[in-house]
């Protein structure tokens, strides 16, 4: 694939296209989460993987993060206003993920399970 910088989608997927960063942001987008709220909504996701995204959307200015003086400490994250910001187009998948793709463990009609005519 060529890149374009030019291109709008390519630059903004590689802010959000990581995997699970758009369903951190999702989650942050409902407001301020601590990391043990975040690695329960998200489920599968590794603790390591998890640090390393919100490290990644803090330094893209996306997230914040306010670390408490207490014991234990406590540590919780936020959107910017620049995270805040990707809010329409997450709503925008939300709407399209649900009108255009089954929930999960719906039955895939056949039509869409069947490979494309000429593809081997």
């Amino acid at each position: 694939m060529v890149s374009r910088p030019e291109c709008g989608v390519e630059r903004t997927m590689q802010v959000i296209g990581g995997k699970w960063t758009t369903l951190i942001l999702r989650d942050l987008l409902g407001g301020t989460r601590r990391f043990s709220d975040l690695k329960r909504t998200l489920g599968r996701v590794s603790p390591k993987t998890l640090t390393e995204r919100l490290r990644q959307l803090e330094a893209q200015g996306l997230v914040t993060r306010t670390v408490y003086a207490e014991v234990p400490p406590r540590v919780e994250y936020a959107l910017t206003e620049q995270g805040q910001s990707l809010g329409e187009i997450i709503a925008a998948m939300a709407r399209w993920g649900s009108r255009w793709t089954p929930p999960a463990g719906a039955e895939v009609p056949e039509a869409a399970s069947a490979p494309l005519s000429g593809a081997r």
